[in-house]
């Protein structure tokens, strides 16, 4: 079956532009917005935001006076076919999301695809990225890299994700891999990954990236789980983790250990391994005597 060729062209050099824009925002410092961002949204006839209320402080400091409503999630699939309809009038719309490129772990998707289904004018203004500023500061190989959004919430999930691309890893992918992780998940995300991948493969935690209060920690996986086990992380962060090491392999047993030792820092020896065999499907009797053994050494 033949499957139709999409092919458009927009004149997008200047602000005045008939179609869908999609306009990327700062990720925390409001000086990185450019000029052609703070024009296209000045001149566009309707501004689409995650959430109008954050978007209100952007245009409020460059003096943006467009009409904004809100595409989010929730109401994307039901707003679409009345903004096809104002886009196929010649309405020039404009879509931003909370912070950064629209789309990457943002909504926008479906309503681009509808887009360029309708043969709608689509072009972007490029701009911060959290993920490919974290990469860049990171240490870790800039490329190839895999961009996979938020980790699943559920541990069980969680865990599954993981095991999918550690299966691609050992079937040839080599790949620096980048994450979105909330704050108060991302300790025990660090120890699911070390179940995963090994204590030992190299990662960097970034936080706060163009804020007062960047910071970018590296080490091994082992190294910022402990080091997140004694300091709650705060902010936006940006989790990477690169990719295999060649001919230093880490047992089976030695990841258990060191995500037990975590887990004994704050939990009792009950709580420890059930909660890890939960995790790995290993006995939990095998991981209490292992615990045990641990803790008296």
């Amino acid at each position: 079956m033949h499957t139709p060729y999409h092919h458009s062209t927009a004149d997008s050099s200047s602000g005045s532009f008939n179609g869908l824009t999609l306009v990327a925002t700062p990720i925390g410092n409001l000086g990185d917005f450019s000029p052609r961002a703070i024009e296209t949204l000045t001149k566009a006839d309707l501004i689409l935001c995650e959430d109008t209320r954050t978007t209100a402080a952007l245009l409020h400091k460059y003096s943006i006076t467009t009409q904004t409503e809100a595409l989010h999630e929730h109401n994307e699939r039901h707003r679409i076919p009345s903004l096809i309809t104002s886009l196929q009038s010649g309405k020039n719309i404009a879509l931003v999301s909370d912070a950064g490129m629209p789309l990457l772990s943002d909504p926008g998707f479906q309503l681009v695809q509808a887009a360029i289904k309708a043969d709608i004018p689509l072009t972007a203004i490029p701009g911060a990225n959290a993920a490919l500023t974290a990469l860049v500061l990171s240490g870790l190989p800039p490329y190839p890299f895999l961009f996979s959004g938020f980790p699943p919430s559920r541990q069980n999930a969680r865990k599954k994700s993981f095991t999918h691309i550690q299966t691609a890893e050992q079937n040839g992918l080599t790949a620096t891999l980048i994450w979105y992780e909330a704050p108060h998940r991302l300790r025990e995300t660090l120890e699911d990954m070390i179940c995963i991948f090994g204590a030992d493969r190299p990662a960097a935690v970034t936080r706060e990236l163009t804020k007062r209060f960047e910071e970018v920690r590296r080490g091994t996986l082992s190294e910022l789980a402990l080091f997140y086990t004694h300091h709650a992380p705060r902010g936006e962060i940006t989790l990477l983790l690169g990719p295999p090491l060649k001919n230093t392999p880490t047992t089976p047993s030695q990841n258990l250990d060191i995500v037990l030792l975590s887990l004994l820092e704050r939990h009792s020896l009950k709580e420890a391994s059930t909660l890890l065999a939960s995790i790995t499907g290993t006995s939990k009797r095998a991981l209490y005597t292992r615990a045990l053994a641990l803790t008296h050494k």
